[in-house]
């Protein structure tokens, strides 16, 4: 392995370094030092906080959080299949339907128990 092929990979980050360093050294030289009594107030939408910021969610919002991840992550697992169909061979596309029957029933399943339900 010759070093002067590191040289790029290096270059590449010294330069990047410098112009992290230089654009930080930029805004502390042009930032304003006195913030006025209006930039440092609390705003929510323009008006003052009605409530606090820690108030608690309802469970039934992290629930429906949570399926949409994981149907969309089992929904992207079919474009690689997509994209391979004809490599795959009939054992791929038998699997394939097995995979999204499972995916069906479960989403059955929680539509039945009222998960996706926001009453």
């Amino acid at each position: 392995m010759n070093l002067a092929q590191y040289l790029p990979v290096l270059l590449f980050i010294l330069v990047g370094l410098a112009v992290g360093a230089v654009c930080l050294g930029m805004g502390q030289l042009l930032m304003p030092h006195k913030a006025d009594a209006a930039k440092n107030s609390p705003y929510e939408c323009g008006f003052e906080a009605f409530e606090d910021a820690r108030m608690k969610f309802d469970v039934r919002y992290y629930l429906v959080a949570i399926l949409f991840i994981l149907f969309d992550l089992e929904i992207a697992f079919l474009f690689p299949w997509a994209v391979a169909l004809k490599d795959v061979g009939v054992a791929g596309f038998v699997a394939v339907l097995i995979f999204l029957t499972i995916l069906v029933v479960g989403f059955i399943y929680e539509w039945k128990k009222g998960a996706l339900d926001w009453e």
